[in-house]
């Protein structure tokens, strides 16, 4: 296994060849960095939405770049939304990427299309919506990157499909978890920074998510990048993504499933137990962290070992923190073509 810990500066430059190429044309001024598609529709910043139906969702997208491009599909954390790509997708469509940017079930423009399927929050469903993503639009492979439940959908991807899966890019590494593993406790400190996953275990919780989301999401934000002076109008565009009518079941389903407090859905069983074994991920993989990351995440080391592929992990310094696609889009999208390339 190769593991090369790589530090990086924010706007740092390519030190591979091919991804030099292809972020040349977009890095070589101020301007270019600014850089973003044009013709942005009202509402998401970077092309117009799209929506497909899979059996479960019709899921609300955008898509990029040259329909015969080899695809890209970004998935993004909770409380966010696909707007933590904006600048991240014209980095990769420039250089000639097919890129495909979904909202989560709970998120957006992405609904239910029944009222009698379960609000589901557990990974193994996130997994599965992916993966019926791609079926629908006929996507066989594509590269897979992520962060925070993006980056768990994304490993799980990875490690069960890796035939549909030609890379990996994973912001806080390895995150396949299991309810065995959350039932063991942590340190306190440790216990401290999930301070949201107990208030969700409560009808308080949920009653208090539902009145309070866009404040919620806001701290939320400020604690996970406790560096990143980002604007109003930012956090607001992305904020609109939380007024989805199943945000709030999604969001408390998934933290209460993770302690075992509620059921998943049998048909996800035999999913859950192959990933509660932790399998190793064998495409290649590039993991990264922000130097400021607030969230609760693992060591590098204590994941290296689980990528049995092409494997290495960077540090993007400059007060990054858990949001690393918007706070840091050239390094993000730098590993994308990395992988892309190999």
């Amino acid at each position: 296994m190769l593991y090369h810990p790589t530090n990086l500066t924010r706007r740092s430059l390519l030190t591979s060849a091919a991804a030099a190429v292809a972020l040349a044309p977009l890095v070589s001024t101020d301007e270019a960095q600014g850089q973003s598609v044009p013709a942005a529709s009202p509402g998401t910043g970077f092309g117009p939405l799209k929506q497909i139906e899979t059996d479960v969702l019709s899921v609300g997208y955008v898509e990029a770049g040259p329909a015969d491009g080899r695809p890209v599909v970004l998935l993004h954390g909770w409380p966010y939304d696909i707007h933590s790509y904006t600048e991240v997708v014209p980095l990769l469509t420039a250089a000639g990427y097919r890129v495909l940017v979904p909202y989560l079930r709970g998120h957006g423009a992405t609904r239910f299309l029944s009222a009698d399927t379960m609000r589901n929050g557990q990974q193994a469903a996130l997994a599965v919506d992916t993966l019926a993503f791609m079926e629908a639009l006929k996507i066989e492979k594509a590269v897979i990157a992520g962060y925070d439940w993006g980056a768990r959908t994304a490993c799980i991807l990875a490690a069960l499909w890796p035939e549909r899966c030609q890379g990996l890019v994973s912001v806080s590494g390895y995150l396949i978890g299991s309810q065995e593993a959350n039932r063991m406790p942590l340190p306190p400190k440790a216990e401290l920074q999930w301070w949201y996953q107990y208030y969700f275990a409560t009808e308080r919780g949920r009653e208090g998510y539902a009145k309070y989301t866009t404040e919620f999401a806001r701290l939320i934000w400020e604690l996970a990048s406790p560096q990143w002076r980002f604007d109003e109008a930012t956090f607001a565009r992305s904020a609109a993504a939380f007024d989805n009518p199943d945000h709030v079941a999604i969001s408390v389903h998934n933290y209460r499933w993770r302690l075992g407090l509620v059921p998943g859905e049998a048909r996800y069983d035999p999913i859950e137990e192959k990933l509660a074994s932790f399998p190793t991920i064998g495409v290649p993989t590039i993991t990264m962290e922000g130097d400021v990351n607030g969230a609760p995440h693992p060591e590098p080391a204590a994941y290296a070992k689980k990528f049995t592929s092409r494997y290495e992990h960077r540090l993007i310094t400059g007060g990054i923190g858990h949001n690393l696609p918007q706070e840091a889009p050239q390094a993000f999208a730098r590993a994308v073509l990395d992988i892309a390339h190999t």
